[in-house]
Parts: structure tokens; sequence; C-alpha cells
């Protein structure tokens, strides 16, 4: 009964990721063979796949998603190509980053543009479905519990973080510090300057000092005291993981995407010697992130009711 439910559930992740490439890909196509929009701030709404390759990013996400359901034993090959896509959609979109950041902090930037936010916006959805459709599948054919799909130990759980976790989450703090002391270093006239820019540092910056720590300690689970009525009372796991995973992946790409730009000599307003410390001082924060966020999952999420795990 319940293999069938997921079953079930797993057909409708694929028809989603097929109605999602249908429909993106197709708004794509079109702007591919006939006039697309004119984005004004970067000249284009996503980063690097534009065109032909953007279509052919939709594509590949379908034949994937089919592929995905099908296969019914593991295959590491599939499984790197699949998170390989999904990973470029992310990229792809990567200037969506810095706008959520600002529509957090209520800061908008004047050269917003609303055709090529919904464009990002659908191009991340994509990612988002093509990375369930992975990871199920990964869960679906590595997996000892036929409901669960985890391994180990039955009822053996960790209750505290792993140690690579909490390096991972420490590594991510002295990205930050790393960061900002470059911006010291240069001074924060060019920043002050950009109501955008601000509102991302800001961000940044309470996602780099509190959100690694909260994945890798006791306050990250319970409340702490000092919080009004909600002391001692469990932190809802997703309160973390959402922005845990989500920024993480935005900050990886974002500014991967921007140490590839900066490889291929792209001008700025900013010296190179900032830019590599800056760019490569976040990436590291993202990763950190993303690691210990991981953690951080493993480590909370319930236990299956029938292995234990």
């Amino acid at each position: 009964m319940m293999t069938s439910i997921a079953r079930r559930a797993g057909h409708g992740l694929t028809y989603a990721v097929l109605g999602w490439a249908v429909a993106y890909g197709g708004v794509r196509l079109a702007w591919t063979v006939g006039e697309a929009p004119v984005f004004r701030q970067f000249g284009s709404d996503l980063v690097g796949f534009t065109g032909w390759r953007s279509v052919a990013l939709c594509l590949a996400a379908a034949v994937l998603a089919v592929a995905l359901d099908r296969v019914s034993t593991w295959r590491p090959v599939l499984a790197g190509v699949a998170w390989a896509v999904t990973g470029a959609l992310v990229a792809a979109a990567a200037i969506l980053l810095p706008e959520l950041v600002g529509f957090l902090l209520f800061v908008v930037s004047p050269h917003f543009d609303p055709t090529a936010f919904a464009s990002r916006l659908g191009c991340v959805t994509g990612a988002a479905l093509l990375g369930l459709a992975t990871a199920r599948y990964q869960r679906r054919t590595r997996g000892d519990c036929p409901q669960c799909c985890r391994t180990g130990r039955p009822g053996h759980r960790r209750a505290v973080p792993a140690r690579w976790a909490r390096w991972a989450a420490y590594v991510a703090v002295a990205g930050l510090v790393t960061r900002f002391a470059a911006q010291v270093a240069v001074g924060f006239d060019s920043l002050v300057q950009n109501p955008s820019v601000i509102g991302l540092e800001v961000g940044l910056l309470l996602a780099g000092a509190l959100l690694p720590l909260a994945l890798v300690h006791r306050w990250g689970e319970v409340w702490p005291g000092w919080v009004p009525l909600l002391a001692g009372r469990p932190i809802p796991r997703l309160l973390l993981l959402v922005p845990g995973f989500g920024l993480g992946a935005g900050i990886v790409a974002y500014f991967g995407v921007g140490l590839v730009q900066l490889m291929t000599g792209s001008v700025s307003e900013f010296s190179d010697t900032f830019l590599w410390v800056a760019m490569s001082a976040y990436w590291v924060l993202g990763l950190g992130l993303l690691a210990a966020s991981g953690d951080y999952h493993l480590r909370t999420r319930r236990a299956c009711g029938a292995c234990g795990r």
C-alpha cells in the first residue's frame, strides 16, 4: 500500500517536471526563434544559458525526469548528470539571489525587471522539481528499507552534529569574516551607493553569522531561554533548512558565476584582488551552509515507522 502510494507520488513528480519543461521550455523556444524581451539591467534574464542553450537545458530536464522514473537500479552516472543539470538551472538564475534578499529587506533596485524576475523564478522552479526527482531516485534505488529507503542500523540516530558539519559551519563563518575584512580594506563608499547591494550584504551578514552556527548547536533545535513565549520548544526544522539549503545553493551559484566571469576578465569598479577574495569567501560561505544543512537534515528528520532509521 505505502509502496504504491509512493510510486504514484513519484509519477506525479515526473509529470510536474515534464509540465514545467513544456511550459517554460516553450517560452524559451518562443524567445529564441522569435523576439525576446529587452532586459534592461543585465541584457538577459539568465546567466550563461540563453537562446538554444536554455531550450536544451529544459529538454535535458524532461529526458532526465523520465529516465529517473523508469530506471529501477542505482546508476551513479544518471544521478550525477541529473544533479549537474539541476545545478546548471540554479546557476542560470543566479541573479535571483540578490533580488530576493532585496525583497526581504524591502529594498528594490531601480533597474528591477518583472519579466526577467519571473523567468528566473521559473528556472529555479524547474531546478527544484528536478532536484526532488533526483533525490527520490536515489532514495528509491540506494536504500535498505522499501518505505523510507534509508541505510544504517535500525534505531541508530545521531543526536549531535558530525565533526565535519561543525567544521563546515565554522568555515562558513570564517568566509563571512574574510569577506567583510576585505570590504574594510577597500572601504564602504561604493557599497553604500547601491541599495540592492546593501540589502544583499545585510542579508548575507545575518545568514552567515547566525545560520551556520544554529545548524550545529543545540539552540538551533530548541528555542533558547531568552526567546519570549517559545523558550524550550522545538524549532521547526524547515525554519533552518529552507534558508540553509536555499541560501547555500544561491550563494554558491551566484558567486560561482561571478568567479567564472572574473576568470574571463569581466570589467568591474572593484579591483581584481578584492573581487577574488570577496567572491571566494562568499563561495566558501555557501558551501559551508550546504554541508551544515545536510547534516542538520539527516540528524533531525523523523524516524521511519517501518525500520526505525
